[in-house]
């Protein structure tokens, strides 16, 4: 194992998929999007044998007065497998745990990782749900709820346009929209220049897309899709409440899933999702999807054990971000997010 910087690789990407378990997370654009965006420093730690990639395992330096020095695999990412193409070895946590106790990190945090953390229980859980495509979409319409499908038709038949975009004003609008259903949730919305780095590494690199769905003019839902290799990931969405009645959800998902199966995706995750919101966690049943779990792991390098259960964690009241301005809501997201990776 050696600690590497995978920004001096020009083939990093295409060495990644090779190997199992590869995802957006992995690739030096997301690096660039999480280091230019929250200046958080790259510790990545890899195994390669005759050229090819065998074990990698990515973490992020996290410096936060609030949350601490920390590394984590990776920040903002809904998981990041460990790449292990042979049996997990003790040595290769044992390297990391040596290189955090250097850099006095106080955790160090996995999401996902059931190979090399055998045996450990997770401090999280989450669910994943996955959908195949495999090029059929008739197949995977079919598989749809049959509400789905009466409100996929009916959104087509209640003037809403959809447009698949990878413009710099496409993720302006979406930010828009985010920022509109993040007061709504009680959230502060990330960083505008979150967004901008996004489209600057990902979306203009042809690794995702930003989908609108407009009525009359007005765009009225959007949502950013990642893709890497054959598979792609709906990472954000938002909407304007006042058009649900219209579904336009329902149809920007379909023309997704849509576009995809034409371009040959195999298949769609719908990303991470708190066990605790049974209604996100309905909807995504809904698509025919199968799900499973993500476990994260923190390991306490003060205690040298791993921390069993994220009991404790303080959250703030969502009725007070409702409350706030949007322009003030902004500048807490820029403020906080920093620490929140």
């Amino acid at each position: 194992m050696q600690q590497i910087d995978p920004l001096t690789y020009p083939d990093w990407n295409d060495c990644l998929l090779a190997t199992p378990y590869a995802s957006i997370f992995h690739t030096t654009n997301w690096l660039r999007v999480l280091q230019e965006a929250y200046g958080y420093r790259p510790y990545y730690f890899a195994c390669c044998k005759a050229k090819q990639l065998i074990a990698l395992l990515p973490f992020m330096e996290v410096k936060s007065w609030v949350t601490g020095v920390r590394g984590v695999s990776l920040p903002f990412s809904d998981y990041c497998e460990p790449i292990i193409e042979t049996q997990a070895s003790p040595e290769l946590l044992a390297q990391v745990i040596r290189v955090a106790r250097q850099r006095q990190w106080k955790f160090l945090e996995a999401r996902g990782g059931d190979a090399l953390f055998q045996g450990v229980s997770p401090y999280a859980c989450y669910s994943r749900h996955i959908l195949g495509l495999h090029g059929d979409e008739e197949k995977v319409f079919s598989r749809l709820r049959s509400n789905y499908r009466a409100k996929i038709r009916k959104a087509r038949d209640s003037d809403l346009t959809v447009t698949l975009l990878r413009s710099p004003e496409a993720m302006a609008e979406y930010y828009r929209l985010h920022c509109l259903t993040r007061k709504r949730h009680g959230l502060p919305p990330q960083p505008a220049g979150f967004f901008g780095k996004i489209q600057e590494h990902i979306i203009a690199n042809n690794l995702g897309f930003v989908i609108l769905v407009s009525r009359q003019g007005r765009n009225v839902a959007g949502a950013i899709f990642f893709t890497f290799g054959s598979r792609a990931m709906y990472k954000f969405g938002a909407s304007d409440r006042r058009y649900q009645h219209l579904y336009p959800n329902y149809l920007l998902f379909w023309h997704a899933v849509q576009w995809l199966c034409r371009h040959d995706y195999t298949e769609l995750c719908f990303g991470r999702t708190d066990p605790g919101n049974t209604g996100l966690m309905q909807f995504k049943d809904g698509w025919g999807t199968s799900r499973s779990q993500i476990a994260y792991y923190r390991y306490d390098l003060k205690t040298a054990s791993f921390v069993q259960n994220s009991h404790g964690v303080v959250e703030m009241s969502s009725t007070i971000w409702k409350k706030m301005p949007l322009t003030l809501l902004q500048w807490a997201g820029a403020v906080l997010y920093k620490h929140l990776g």
